[in-house]
């Protein structure tokens, strides 16, 4: 399975996040931040292997073909009780 990552802000961190929100910042040095933001969270994303791809795609597949069997089989349910109320072709 993947590697757990911790995810608890050290003070180093807190402490840099007060500094950069107490200065005054103009548009682009946002934009600095919050792209610079982006790359530290997607260096904490952890790529699954092979295996856990194929089986995570299995476990989809196979959970949308169970509800699509329910769904068609709840339509044609309720699809025989209205024409059986209405007098529709039976």
């Amino acid at each position: 399975m993947a590697r757990n990552a911790v995810d608890e802000p050290n003070e180093d961190i807190v402490a840099n996040a007060k500094k950069e929100r107490a200065e005054k910042r103009g548009p682009f040095g946002r934009l600095a931040l919050f792209i610079r933001q982006v790359f530290n969270e997607l260096s904490k994303v952890v790529t699954p292997t092979r295996r856990e791809l194929i089986t995570f795609t299995l476990v989809v597949l196979v959970f949308v073909i169970i509800m699509m069997a329910i769904v068609s089989g709840l339509d044609l349910v309720f699809g025989t009780l209205v024409g059986f109320v209405f007098g529709g072709a039976v």
